[in-house]
Protein backbone atom coordinates (compact mmCIF):
# COMPACT_ATOMS: atom_id res chain seq x y z
CA UNK A 1 0.00 0.00 0.00
CA UNK A 2 1.54 3.81 -1.02
CA UNK A 3 0.66 6.51 1.42
CA UNK A 4 0.68 9.92 -0.48
CA UNK A 5 1.45 12.37 1.08
CA UNK A 6 -1.11 15.57 1.05
CA UNK A 7 -0.13 18.72 -0.80
CA UNK A 8 0.84 21.57 1.42
CA UNK A 9 0.04 24.53 -1.40
CA UNK A 10 -3.66 24.78 -0.20
CA UNK A 11 -2.95 25.07 3.71
CA UNK A 12 0.53 27.15 2.51
CA UNK A 13 -2.02 29.60 0.69
CA UNK A 14 -5.05 29.36 3.15
CA UNK A 15 -3.15 29.86 6.24
CA UNK A 16 -1.24 32.78 4.46
CA UNK A 17 -4.00 34.50 3.12
CA UNK A 18 -5.56 34.47 6.80
CA UNK A 19 -2.20 36.02 8.26
CA UNK A 20 -1.70 38.10 5.91
CA UNK A 21 -5.66 39.69 6.38
CA UNK A 22 -5.49 39.65 10.29
CA UNK A 23 -2.22 41.82 10.12
CA UNK A 24 -3.70 43.98 7.57
CA UNK A 25 -6.84 44.24 9.79
CA UNK A 26 -4.59 44.84 13.13
CA UNK A 27 -2.58 47.25 11.19
CA UNK A 28 -5.54 49.09 10.35
CA UNK A 29 -7.02 49.81 13.65
CA UNK A 30 -3.91 50.73 15.03
CA UNK A 31 -3.52 53.44 12.60
CA UNK A 32 -6.97 54.04 13.03
CA UNK A 33 -6.63 55.02 16.55
CA UNK A 34 -3.56 56.46 16.44
CA UNK A 35 -1.52 54.02 18.43
CA UNK A 36 0.94 53.27 15.37
CA UNK A 37 2.77 56.93 16.62
CA UNK A 38 3.98 55.48 20.00
CA UNK A 39 2.77 52.00 20.76
CA UNK A 40 2.95 50.31 23.87
CA UNK A 41 5.47 47.16 23.80
CA UNK A 42 2.66 44.67 24.07
CA UNK A 43 1.36 45.50 20.92
CA UNK A 44 4.21 43.94 19.39
CA UNK A 45 3.78 41.07 21.35
CA UNK A 46 0.06 40.96 20.35
CA UNK A 47 1.28 40.98 16.95
CA UNK A 48 3.68 38.54 17.23
CA UNK A 49 1.18 36.27 19.19
CA UNK A 50 -1.50 36.65 16.12
CA UNK A 51 1.45 35.13 13.53
CA UNK A 52 2.47 32.18 16.43
CA UNK A 53 -1.34 31.07 16.03
CA UNK A 54 -1.94 31.43 12.81
CA UNK A 55 1.64 29.33 11.71
CA UNK A 56 0.97 27.09 14.45
CA UNK A 57 -2.36 26.24 12.94
CA UNK A 58 -1.28 26.16 9.54
CA UNK A 59 1.17 23.52 10.56
CA UNK A 60 -1.43 21.44 12.64
CA UNK A 61 -3.78 21.74 9.53
CA UNK A 62 -1.34 19.86 7.06
CA UNK A 63 -0.27 17.18 10.05
CA UNK A 64 -4.24 16.80 10.11
CA UNK A 65 -4.33 16.37 6.44
CA UNK A 66 -1.58 13.78 6.06
CA UNK A 67 -2.84 11.22 8.56
CA UNK A 68 -1.65 12.59 11.64
CA UNK A 69 1.91 12.40 10.13
CA UNK A 70 4.27 15.17 10.02
CA UNK A 71 8.31 15.84 9.68
CA UNK A 72 10.38 18.84 9.90
CA UNK A 73 10.82 19.79 6.68
CA UNK A 74 7.02 19.97 5.54
CA UNK A 75 6.57 21.83 8.97
CA UNK A 76 8.91 24.42 7.61
CA UNK A 77 7.60 24.57 4.40
CA UNK A 78 4.44 25.24 5.62
CA UNK A 79 5.37 28.01 7.98
CA UNK A 80 7.47 29.48 5.91
CA UNK A 81 5.17 29.09 3.11
CA UNK A 82 2.04 30.84 4.64
CA UNK A 83 4.51 33.79 6.66
CA UNK A 84 5.52 34.65 2.97
CA UNK A 85 2.50 35.05 2.15
CA UNK A 86 1.28 36.91 5.29
CA UNK A 87 4.35 39.22 5.04
CA UNK A 88 4.20 39.81 1.11
CA UNK A 89 0.05 40.95 2.34
CA UNK A 90 1.00 42.51 5.32
CA UNK A 91 4.24 44.75 3.18
CA UNK A 92 2.02 45.82 0.16
CA UNK A 93 -0.61 47.36 3.30
CA UNK A 94 2.17 48.90 4.78
CA UNK A 95 3.68 50.52 1.46
CA UNK A 96 0.22 51.29 0.72
CA UNK A 97 -0.03 52.99 4.48
CA UNK A 98 2.96 54.80 3.94
CA UNK A 99 2.97 56.16 -0.03
CA UNK A 100 -0.73 56.45 -0.50
CA UNK A 101 -3.10 57.00 2.64
CA UNK A 102 -0.18 58.60 5.10
CA UNK A 103 2.70 59.35 3.09
CA UNK A 104 4.55 61.35 6.06
CA UNK A 105 3.57 58.01 8.31
CA UNK A 106 7.40 57.58 9.01
CA UNK A 107 8.22 61.36 9.47
CA UNK A 108 5.44 60.99 12.63
CA UNK A 109 6.74 58.07 14.38
CA UNK A 110 10.33 59.38 14.00
CA UNK A 111 9.17 62.63 15.61
CA UNK A 112 7.37 60.95 18.31
CA UNK A 113 10.42 58.45 19.48
CA UNK A 114 12.73 62.24 18.69
CA UNK A 115 10.49 63.73 21.66
CA UNK A 116 10.86 61.21 23.64
CA UNK A 117 13.79 60.66 23.90
CA UNK A 118 15.13 64.29 24.40
CA UNK A 119 12.13 64.27 27.17
CA UNK A 120 13.92 61.21 28.89
CA UNK A 121 17.45 62.28 28.43
CA UNK A 122 17.39 66.07 28.43
CA UNK A 123 21.61 66.41 28.30
CA UNK A 124 21.15 65.21 24.26
CA UNK A 125 21.25 68.15 21.75
CA UNK A 126 19.11 67.72 19.16
CA UNK A 127 22.01 66.81 16.77
CA UNK A 128 22.91 64.04 18.34
CA UNK A 129 19.31 62.97 18.31
CA UNK A 130 19.39 63.53 14.97
CA UNK A 131 22.55 61.54 14.31
CA UNK A 132 21.08 58.76 16.17
CA UNK A 133 17.82 58.32 13.56
CA UNK A 134 19.90 59.03 10.42
CA UNK A 135 19.92 55.28 9.58
CA UNK A 136 16.68 54.00 10.75
CA UNK A 137 15.37 56.92 9.36
CA UNK A 138 16.95 55.96 5.92
CA UNK A 139 15.64 51.83 6.74
CA UNK A 140 12.15 53.47 6.48
CA UNK A 141 11.56 54.66 3.54
CA UNK A 142 8.69 52.59 1.87
CA UNK A 143 10.67 50.36 -0.47
CA UNK A 144 13.65 49.38 2.32
CA UNK A 145 10.68 48.74 4.75
CA UNK A 146 8.59 46.50 1.95
CA UNK A 147 12.02 43.94 2.05
CA UNK A 148 12.12 44.26 5.36
CA UNK A 149 9.06 43.71 6.34
CA UNK A 150 9.08 40.26 3.99
CA UNK A 151 12.73 39.79 4.94
CA UNK A 152 11.37 39.62 8.94
CA UNK A 153 8.23 37.27 8.55
CA UNK A 154 10.71 34.86 6.87
CA UNK A 155 12.69 34.95 9.39
CA UNK A 156 9.95 34.74 12.77
CA UNK A 157 8.07 32.07 10.14
CA UNK A 158 11.36 29.85 10.44
CA UNK A 159 11.64 30.69 14.26
CA UNK A 160 8.30 29.74 14.56
CA UNK A 161 8.33 26.73 11.94
CA UNK A 162 10.97 24.78 13.45
CA UNK A 163 9.73 24.88 16.82
CA UNK A 164 6.67 23.95 16.14
CA UNK A 165 7.90 21.19 13.56
CA UNK A 166 9.95 20.17 16.19
CA UNK A 167 7.39 19.69 18.92
CA UNK A 168 4.33 18.14 16.49
CA UNK A 169 7.07 15.84 14.30
CA UNK A 170 5.53 12.63 14.28
CA UNK A 171 7.74 10.55 11.38
CA UNK A 172 5.84 7.74 9.32
CA UNK A 173 7.53 4.09 9.61
CA UNK A 174 7.99 2.39 6.11
CA UNK A 175 8.41 -1.15 6.64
Amino acid sequence: MENEKTSSKKIIINYGVILGIVSVLFGAILYATGIYKDPHWSIGIFGFVITIVVLVYAIKAFKTANGGFLNLTDALKVGIGAALIGGIISSVWSFTLTTVIEPDYSEQVMQVQKDKLLEDNPDFTQEQVDQMFAIPEKLQSPPIAFALGIVGSLFVGFIISLVAGLVMQKKQEIY
